[in-house]
């Protein structure tokens, strides 16, 4: 089943501001929240969906690559991607929208069914990391693995990222009670409220650390080093941006890490040009080729070929070495090669060789004659982008 357009699934206009989205989101996360629709795999897969749709549209950066590419922009890019979502995923990336919005003692306290405590705990996230990647014309044409060796916060390894020196480190949160959420009750003219909301004093884990760790004192974090393979696959272009999931700073005190943003630049290419899907290489061959036929080497990404150039070649012919540009970023479709081919005309010529030519100057052979298809420069201008 085809997905929906992800402006589609949150009921926005594409130019929707960020205010708009999160709005938009939250009024479809508590119409489908699963301790609303208990049992109901229709409401659960509406839960998930708008829940993609906000992940990619709350992102500036993700939100471009959708808006130029659509759904195949997001592929391979973090996040939850549609496919491997699951509720945790979802509550510990979105819990902070919610709020204290479920509560009255209706079983909505947490995310978990029944007022647990997970939807109480606050998720510190870590920072995106950002690196440039340049690709040369080989890579972007076949895919390429890279390794690169990051500088970031990771977890802090003596105290696993508690931030607590041993496991004693910790007492019970006076004001929460371990519970990492306070309820409040206030009277409206409806009666009595009882709203729920995150522990101001623990922050939501239910503990305060009282005796910090020696290394990370209290953050969970500290400075490392990560080599991380990147799987960039074939098709993208300069300006785009790749997410990968998880690869940024870790976040502090048992937090998540954030996302490590890849941004693509192109490395030019000696004979090559890029144009879209399509390359472009400029050939020039000799007036004796161009009238008497002959081959010539082209180079490709994959190597040289030879091409045959055929008797009578015009100036300005355009030859086309089907599937040999570029393929198309997670589709089917793979660009040409097109060779423009120009006929070199000899610029100094011996006393011998201007005879020749002279005696050739008035041939019927050599004057013009053009063909309907021997296409003017405008002609094959409105090829060119038709």
């Amino acid at each position: 089943m085809a997905k929906r357009d992800y402006y589609e699934v949150l009921g926005v206009s594409k130019g929707a501001s960020e205010s708009e989205i999160k709005k938009a989101y939250r009024k479809l996360a508590l119409k489908y929240h699963p301790d609303k629709n208990p049992d109901d795999k229709e409401a659960e897969d509406k839960f998930k969906e708008a829940a993609e749709a906000y992940e990619i549209l709350s992102n500036p950066e993700k939100k471009q690559r959708y808006d130029q590419f659509g759904h195949a922009g997001t592929q391979g890019a973090g996040g939850f991607g549609g496919g491997g979502m699951n509720m945790d995923d979802i509550f510990s990336q979105f819990g902070d929208i919610f709020g204290g919005a479920f509560g009255g003692g209706g079983g909505f306290g947490g995310f978990g069914g029944g007022g647990g405590q997970r939807g109480g705990r606050r998720v510190n996230r870590g920072s995106n990391l950002r690196v440039k990647v340049t690709l040369s014309l080989s890579d972007i044409v076949n895919g390429v693995k890279k390794k690169i060796k990051l500088n970031k916060y990771v977890k802090c390894e003596p105290c696993s990222g508690t931030g607590a020196e041993g496991s004693s480190g910790f007492s019970t949160c006076d004001t929460c009670k371990g519970a990492g959420q306070v309820n409040r009750v206030t009277n409206t003219f409806l009666g009595q409220m009882q709203t729920t909301s995150t522990c101001p004093t623990c922050g939501g884990d239910g503990k305060i650390i009282t005796n910090k760790c020696n290394t990370c004192y209290g953050d969970g974090i500290q400075k490392g080093e990560e080599v991380v393979e990147i799987n960039i696959p074939a098709g993208v272009e300069g300006g785009m941006q790749l997410s990968v999931s998880g690869k940024g700073n870790m976040g502090p005190k048992g937090g998540i890490a954030g996302d490590l943003i890849v941004a693509i630049e192109e490395e030019e290419h000696a004979e090559l040009k890029r144009d879209g899907l399509n390359l472009l290489y400029d050939l020039h061959i000799s007036f004796t080729d161009a009238v008497l036929g002959g081959s010539a080497e082209i180079p490709t990404v994959g190597g040289k070929v030879k091409v045959k150039i055929d008797e009578g070649t015009q100036g300005g012919k355009v030859l086309r070495l089907k599937g040999k540009g570029i393929p198309e970023l997670n589709g089917y479709r793979t660009g040409d090669l097109l060779v423009n081919v120009n006929i070199w005309t000899p610029q100094k010529l011996s006393k011998n060789e201007k005879e020749v030519i002279e005696k050739l100057r008035d041939s019927k052979n050599f004057h013009p004659q053009p063909t309907e298809k021997d296409k003017g420069f405008f002609e094959r201008m409105k090829d060119q982008f038709r």
